[in-house]
């Protein structure tokens, strides 16, 4: 059971396939033309009347526009190749122009328009600087890795807001240099954010995607005409070489052969066919992906041969089918697992083939994983990049963030200082230290350590999580299971006020010395910012901002090897009594599952801050981890004395971790549907 701890603002990058990137944008074309200089006031009489109107129309928001006076609006664009610049006009009709002055002011507080730009626009990758603009807010966000998107500042913006009864005027000139080049395309994309007075927010996007601010795949193309260009229409369709029902991948690639800073992506409707308009020359189709979803159902479509097409201008050119070979994601669980107990050097070979495929068909950049039978480690090994831009190969020093896996290395240490009587777990911990974010509510002095260690405290998941940012309670300390990382940071300031210790001498006392689980990090130190891989979401790279401060219920920074001596510590029960590990093991809280679309077959339940689960083969213990950019699990089955821990550095690893226990151990046999007690 993991829940993200709290991260920073999230940077992206390529997709990532055994270290070679593939790139593309959204699909959403504009054609920019060379104007004369405009001034950037607001007052949009200075364009010329033939400028294309392209809609801000897509609302990926929950909340969407009521009608055209709620919000809509359109956004138009030119170019002048002396100084370099690019020119865009916005047009926002809004009956609430809401304006947040206050110092909390944010994003999410009022209305404001997000411009994004990729202007090397790479198909190898490149990244995106946005520029936020409202009335009281000037933020940029700008890709770590990208020489060029990182150097961006407002000194290359100049912008402008006029309002005139429901209506904004935005103007904008872009200073592009050498990038602006007839002939070449870049990336653009927008978000227009929409504040109501009755408090409702929803933004809206020119192209489809997410996170535009800083995921090129995200943003829409834009390119670069000389005046009166001719330009050429090209049609055509995409289809699978069989009769594969499964939908049709939603993008083609067009790219230049005579001019290499010429390629696009265009959208392909539901039965294959797309039209894009072109200057005229040859193009080569691809697919900018690979690998796709329909139903939650993982496929590949690779395309037959390499497609040319010759486009004329002022002619309609249909170019050659694109052939598609389509193949089903392999089926590599099978009835029965592959037991641990049975494990053999040929069973590596099957081990590392599961790992790879899943890394290959869900964009998984880095794994680290061990495995143990016999109360034994057996297997370890590493697979892919640790960063996706670089290419830098995961080794056996690379730590991944544990996140939640952190919580029961800090519960053990709690343990072993119960046991000497240094903290009850039983005692109100604010009769160890009261707590002020929660002093408001008098229910708070009920919580124990043992309320934290089951996750009944009553606390959120996190505070952050809450409308109003607050900690409050949602319940009666006690009386029910809330998952929740708060309540771990609540018994840490406990454990270093009554031990008179920093947290991390008392993790070194009570586990890392003990245990031997060195090469284990809990904050920010130069050792482990030369070692430690990069988050990655949505196959692309994440900052990898390490934590100023250690957190007890997500801040470990480990791997697979060293990390299979604390699950042998508990299988083999040391560093603490019988009856602790009895408590340890036993049932404590009962999870909700009833929203939970895969409902476990099996018994299943919070131990002492341990999963816990009742299988054919046994009881199991472990735990998940999910920071977002980072995933991990690991389970141990007690009565085979097996097990596995795997690390990933990926939101999109789920998959791998949910499949591994059925590949390795429980196979497709699953048992019958138990009720939860």
């Amino acid at each position: 059971m993991s829940i993200p701890a709290p991260k920073g603002i999230c940077l992206y990058l390529l997709f990532m396939l055994f270290s070679i990137p593939v790139f593309a944008h959204n699909g959403s074309i504009a054609y920019a033309y060379p104007m004369k200089t405009i001034k950037i006031d607001g007052d949009l009489a200075d364009w010329p009347s033939t400028a294309v109107r392209y809609n801000i129309a897509l609302s990926p928001s929950d909340t969407k526009p009521r009608n055209d006076a709620d919000y809509s609006g359109f956004f138009q664009l030119g170019y002048d190749l002396a100084s370099q610049s690019l020119y865009m006009a916005f047009t926002i009709t809004d009956d609430d122009f809401m304006q947040d002055s206050s110092q909390a002011v944010r994003w999410n507080t009022q209305d404001g328009l997000e411009l994004s730009i990729d202007t090397r626009h790479l198909m190898k990758g490149s990244g995106v600087a946005s520029f936020l603009y409202t009335q009281h807010l000037k933020n940029i966000s700008k890709s770590f890795y990208d020489p060029v998107a990182s150097a961006a500042t407002w000194d290359m913006m100049e912008v402008a807001m006029v309002q005139r009864g429901s209506t904004r005027y935005y103007e904008w000139r872009i200073r592009l240099g050498n990038e602006l080049q007839v002939g070449k395309t870049i990336g653009v994309d927008v978000y227009v954010f929409d504040m109501d007075r009755d408090s409702s927010f929803s933004w809206s996007g020119w192209g489809k995607g997410i996170n535009k601010y800083a995921n090129a795949a995200s943003l829409g193309d834009v390119i670069f005409l000389p005046a009166q260009a001719k330009m050429a229409d090209i049609s055509g369709r995409l289809k699978w070489n069989g009769t594969e029902q499964q939908r049709i991948p939603g993008l083609v690639r067009l790219q230049s052969k005579t001019r290499p800073g010429c390629w696009l992506t265009t959208a392909v409707d539901s039965l294959g066919k797309y039209q894009v308009a072109l200057p005229e020359g040859t193009y080569e189709l691809s697919l900018p992906d690979t690998f796709f979803s329909n139903n939650d159902q993982r496929y590949s479509a690779t395309q037959q041969s390499p497609v040319m097409v010759k486009a004329r201008s002022g002619k309609q050119t249909t170019a050659p089918d694109l052939t598609l070979a389509y193949a089903p994601m392999p089926d590599l669980i099978g009835d029965k697992g592959l037991l641990l107990a049975d494990f053999t050097p040929a069973s590596a070979t099957a081990v590392d083939n599961f790992i790879e495929t899943y890394r290959q068909y869900y964009g998984i950049p880095g794994v680290s994983l061990a495995l143990i039978k016999d109360g034994k480690l057996i297997y370890h090994h590493t697979y892919g990049v640790s960063n996706a831009m670089t290419g830098e190969q995961v080794n056996d020093n690379t730590l991944f963030e544990a996140a939640s896996v952190t919580k029961p290395v800090f519960a053990f240490a709690v343990e072993r200082l119960a046991e000497r009587g240094i903290i009850n777990l039983d005692k109100p911990l604010y009769e160890y230290l009261p707590y002020k974010d929660i002093a408001h509510d008098e229910r708070y002095k009920l919580i124990t350590a043992r309320h934290v260690l089951t996750h009944r405290t009553g606390f959120p998941n996190w505070r952050w999580m809450n409308p109003d940012g607050k900690l409050n309670l949602r319940f009666t300390p006690g009386t029910a299971f809330n998952y929740s990382g708060e309540g771990f940071e609540y018994l840490k300031l406990v454990v270093e006020k009554i031990t008179g210790k920093q947290v991390e001498q008392v993790l070194q006392e009570e586990v890392i010395a003990p245990i031997g689980l060195y090469h284990t990090f809990f904050s920010r130190n130069d050792s482990l910012q030369r070692v430690v891989a990069y988050g990655h979401l949505d196959k692309l790279p994440n900052k990898n901002d390490l934590p100023e401060a250690p957190g007890m219920a997500w801040s470990m920074h480990t791997e697979a090897k060293i990390f299979t001596r604390f699950m042998l510590y508990l299988l083999e029960e040391k560093g603490l009594s019988h009856a602790m590990y009895d408590t340890i093991f036993s049932r404590h809280s009962e999870y909700n599952f009833d929203e939970h679309p895969k409902k476990p077959t099996v018994p299943t339940y919070m131990g002492m801050s341990l999963q816990i689960r009742e299988t054919p083969f046994g009881k199991t213990f472990g735990h998940g981890g999910n920071n977002g950019d980072f995933k991990c699990i690991f389970e141990m089955y007690k009565d085979l004395k097996s097990g596995y821990v795997v690390f990933t550095n990926s939101n999109t690893s789920d998959d791998l971790l949910e499949n591994l226990r059925k590949f390795l151990v429980e196979g497709k046999q699953a048992a019958p549907p138990t009720a939860m007690h």
